[in-house]
């Protein structure tokens, strides 16, 4: 079976081939003739598949120009209605088994809406009840904790959204253009992104091994990358992992803070830098281990600090500012001993049902 590290090193080679087949993919498949003037788009997702969607909700709603919500399915099937006929929905699951994702496509089946589901599985569940499925361009993820996943699912959801900005005209051709060409450029970047990431893995991961709680802090595109930390140092690592917006954390979690914390600040360098540079002024008070990854250049650096050399519109940052997280998270994972090959609670699922292996009978 592949590591998280073998699927973090085919991300240029998935990136390129959703670039490839994009029209493919999601242009011939999403059909507005239905709706009159698009209001809104509502992603319902859980795990890494709502944190990808937190990483390409800034870029969408700047393109679109309208809002983007990103809902629980299992508060969304159970407490809430959906009424609008012009809002698009859309429903993630790369595997296609999450039970309550596979629930709210079925309800809204049920009630005649439409609902577009994004999967890599074939032949999941999900794909099998849903009626308008768009396949995310990717072969099924092996390893049960997905990295190259839940990157291309941030790169789908930009590349569906300039479709629609195409459809709906909100975009012209040379702000498609200007943004192909930016996530071009970051697709040929990424094997540069992996072996910086990984030379500042390989410095910092026997401190992150004696680390007993790591805070991630993100704004704009990189909130969703702060998210996905959590989520993955907490499966992997086992260990205590907090995944905080900028302001969030600044309004109340900082309060919990302990002078053993290892904070990494995810810095898009975009409109709330120097926001995030007045906490780091504060915390450094308090925490001696705190670092910042940069998405480009930057002067200043402290020791740990991270430059990945991808300069770009801050809202695509998420496209590749996971990359030392993950691979972080899966080194001091092995260091710690964990087979990611086992479940470590195999009768989990068998005793929830939080995942659906065959579409019922």
């Amino acid at each position: 079976m592949k590591s998280i590290a073998d699927y973090v090193a085919l991300e240029p080679k998935y990136y390129q081939a959703v670039l490839d087949n994009y029209q493919t993919l999601f242009a011939d498949h999403i059909d507005l003739s239905q709706i009159k003037q698009l209001n809104a788009i509502v992603i319902f997702a859980t795990g890494s598949s709502a944190n990808a969607a937190y990483g390409a909700r800034p870029i969408m709603s700047e393109l679109l120009k309208i809002p983007v919500y990103i809902e629980d399915p299992s508060m969304a099937a159970n407490y809430l209605h959906y009424n609008d006929p012009n809002t698009l929905y859309f429903a993630i699951s790369q595997g296609g088994e999450s039970y309550s994702t596979i629930h709210l496509v079925e309800q809204f089946i049920h009630h005649n809406k439409t609902i577009y589901s994004l999967t890599s599985n074939p032949q999941s569940p999900l794909y099998q009840v849903s009626n308008h499925v768009l396949s995310m361009g990717m072969p099924i993820e092996e390893m049960p904790y997905v990295s190259a996943g839940y990157s291309i699912t941030i790169l789908d959801l930009i590349l569906i959204s300039l479709i629609i900005g195409q459809k709906t005209e909100t975009i012209n051709q040379a702000k498609f253009d200007d943004y192909m060409h930016q996530i071009k450029t970051i697709t040929q970047l990424l094997p540069l992104v992996i072996e910086r990431s990984q030379a500042w893995v390989n410095r910092l991961e026997d401190q992150y091994n004696q680390a007993q709680r790591v805070i991630m802090i993100g704004y704009g595109a990189t909130y969703g990358v702060a998210r996905e930390g959590e989520t993955k140092f907490t499966e992997t690592v086992r260990n205590t992992a907090l995944g905080k917006e900028l302001e969030e954390y600044m309004h109340g979690p900082y309060l919990g803070l302990h002078s053993d914390d290892h904070i990494i600040f995810i810095e898009p360098q975009g409109k709330l830098a120097q926001r995030a540079e007045s906490l780091k002024v504060f915390l450094n008070q308090y925490v001696k281990n705190v670092v910042t990854i940069y998405a480009h250049q930057q002067d200043n650096l402290t020791e740990n600090d991270l430059c990945l050399g991808v300069s770009c519109d801050e809202r695509l940052t998420s496209l590749f500012m996971t990359i030392p997280i993950h691979l972080l998270s899966y080194q001091v994972s092995q260091l710690k001993g964990h087979n990611l090959e086992k479940s470590t609670y195999p009768e989990f699922d068998e005793i929830t049902k939080s995942k659906i292996k065959r579409v019922r009978a």
